[in-house]
């Protein structure tokens, strides 16, 4: 079975290494999972990208007739289908799940709403309020990742791959330098030779686009 992974057509250069469906061909790299790409266009969403995500986003995977968008959504299916992405035993696998939650809904949308203000809104008020917020979170962090090589399970799992992801943006934005235990943890993280892989190969898809 291969794996259909939507994208967008094209991005612009700014978002570029950093589109979600990053995260899924990152997942399928680790885990021998093979995948190809679908494209949407981003500037015109059809009737028929709304049908398969409502809120007209990407990434989405397609398994056979099963079709899933939201990109922790998709990570847990194929953490589910792969012990190489998520653990087996029953305390491994929880926490693996709760620290991808945890990078999803307590860390996320304080980096995001930091890159809303900074790069798409260009709200200097905003930025002023969500910089706070976003350290606070990142020194909370800190001490979860002193001494560890991975976030949760011993090993690498899809926690990592998403907590990575989403230290990447802080460290787009310039943020990431104040806190070097975060720093040391994403550079681990993106040195693996499936981020190396997964990365390359969306790079290349957009240089193509371009």
């Amino acid at each position: 079975m291969t794996y259909a992974i939507t994208t967008y057509d094209w991005v612009p250069p700014f978002a570029v290494g950093y589109v979600r469906d990053l995260r899924i061909r990152w997942a399928c790299e680790e885990a021998g999972l093979p995948y190809e790409i679908e494209t949407t266009s981003v500037r015109e969403k059809t009737p028929q990208h709304f049908a398969r995500q409502p809120f007209g986003q990407v990434p989405i995977l397609r398994d056979g007739e099963l079709s899933l968008f939201e990109s922790g959504a998709i990570l847990l299916y194929l953490g589910e289908r792969s012990e190489a992405l998520m653990p087996r035993e029953g305390a491994a696998r929880a926490e693996t799940q709760q620290w991808l939650i945890a990078a999803l809904n307590s860390l996320e949308p304080a980096v995001m709403a930091m890159a809303l203000a900074r790069i798409f809104d260009q709200d200097a008020r905003a930025e002023e309020l969500a910089l706070p917020r976003l350290h606070e979170r990142l020194v909370q962090l800190v001490p979860v990742l002193e001494g560890r090589e991975f976030v949760t399970a011993g090993r690498f799992t899809i926690a990592d791959l998403l907590l990575a992801d989403v230290l990447r943006i802080v460290d787009s934005m310039g943020e990431l330098a104040a806190h070097p235990v975060l720093v040391a943890y994403m550079n681990r993280m993106t040195a693996r030779p499936a981020f190396q892989r997964a990365h390359a190969a969306q790079v290349a898809h957009f240089a193509q686009a371009a």
